[in-house]
């Protein structure tokens, strides 16, 4: 997290069996930063969407936005306006992908995406990257990616795209998995691999 906060981005890979401790060990993360002035984003992806297409970050945005479904869309939309205004100084071209990708109807205020559809998940790949820098600019980031065992393949696009991206941003991002996940971004300078085994008989006794 000190290199992080300094700009030399930093990614941990924290691997362990279900019930071990790999949340518990985020929360002390996180206790340990205590009143530190960082931005939050938690991805949390789960077994029932494997092949929703980014959904933890959908979920994230969701959440970010507080969006509520019931609201009317133009309120909906100025919601996600507000909270893009905080990581882009181009809403007008991010506004229109981060609808689409949320379901969020833009009327009239923005042109259609006259787009193919591997094009505009491109561009809103992109887009997503550019938000974290944007954020980082402001303040560091500390991303977490839980449970990523349970993946979807567009959102395992996406962490590869953030992982070389934030090299030279103030970024930790943080990814628990199960250890039948095979992690693919191992070996990079900026990567760090840390495995929770079960304690040993000795240490478990001292505990």
């Amino acid at each position: 997290w000190a290199w992080a906060k300094d700009g030399d981005g930093q990614v941990v890979l924290l691997s362990g069996e279900p019930g071990i401790g790999k949340s518990r060990m985020i929360q002390a993360l996180r206790e340990r930063l205590g009143d530190q002035a960082y931005t939050p984003l938690s991805h949390y992806c789960s077994p029932h969407h494997t092949n929703s297409a980014l959904y933890p970050v959908i979920g994230l945005l969701e959440r970010a936005a507080q969006l509520d479904r019931n609201d009317p869309p133009d309120a909906q939309l100025a919601k996600l306006e507000e909270l893009l205004a905080r990581s882009s100084d181009r809403p007008d071209e991010v506004v229109p992908l981060f609808a689409a990708l949320l379901g969020v109807a833009t009327g009239e205020r923005y042109p259609g995406l006259a787009l193919t559809p591997e094009v505009q998940k491109r561009r809103t790949l992109q887009a997503l990257v550019d938000q974290l820098a944007g954020l980082a600019a402001r303040q560091p980031v500390l991303a977490l990616y839980e449970d990523v065992h349970w993946i979807d393949p567009s959102t395992l696009e996406l962490l590869d795209l953030v992982i070389e991206r934030i090299r030279q941003l103030p970024v930790l991002v943080l990814i628990t998995f199960r250890p039948e996940f095979q992690a693919p971004w191992t070996g990079q300078a900026h990567v760090t691999a840390l495995a929770m085994n079960r304690l040993g008989r000795r240490q478990g006794a001292d505990l």
